[in-house]
């Protein structure tokens, strides 16, 4: 489903429905993030959650002109995945701010070697952060948006039931779920529709 300007809840009516879309946001996320090792969390992002942050941006910042809504919606609905792919935030979490900068300045390109493999095939690679570059000359940012493109077969094979791993290979940090759990492998695969 695309969001659009017509498709946003007003203010009035989001606050209205807002305790049980975060009820339902909250129970969709839990079956969409994917923790790959102890330092780097990936979060599929769908609809739900896309159109969840796009109301709670024009709530807190009380936006209710054309405007700046559309300028929300310009900002996030790229991130709904649009049948072909999935499409996740990945965040890089240090809790001790020395070695975050340390890590941060050697994982470097940790955003280009992020995979998503269909069993059966080989993994696919991350097309990062098309939105904006995120990444310097000294470290890469603590949070990249990673569209994963795969190819009708590979669609194809995950609706009919084929497994799902997802990883990083970088020089500085290897982890890896193989495979994903049943409950997330069939929310991921819901975004699949070719």
């Amino acid at each position: 489903m695309v969001i659009t300007r017509e498709s946003l809840l007003t203010l009035e009516a989001y606050a209205k429905a807002r305790v049980t879309m975060r009820e339902q946001v909250m129970a969709a996320k839990k079956l969409r993030r994917v923790a790959l090792g102890n330092n780097i969390l990936l979060i599929f992002e769908n609809e739900l959650l896309i159109r969840y942050q796009i109301q709670e941006m024009l709530r807190v910042e009380k936006i209710f002109e054309e405007d700046g809504i559309l300028h929300e919606l310009e900002t996030y609905a790229p991130l709904v995945p649009d049948g072909s792919n999935l499409k996740a935030t990945m965040q890089i979490e240090y809790a001790d701010e020395t070695e975050r900068k340390r890590m941060l300045a050697l994982l470097k390109g940790v955003e280009d070697r992020t995979w998503v493999r269909v069993a059966g095939f080989e993994p696919v690679f991350a097309i990062p952060d098309e939105d904006l570059v995120r990444e310097n000359a000294e470290k890469t940012s603590s949070v990249h948006f990673l569209r994963f493109e795969l190819s009708a077969l590979m669609a194809t094979a995950a609706n009919a039931g084929a497994a799902l791993a997802a990883g990083v290979d970088h020089p500085h940090y290897t982890a890896a779920v193989d495979p994903l759990s049943a409950a997330v492998r069939a929310s991921l695969v819901a975004d699949l529709h070719l």
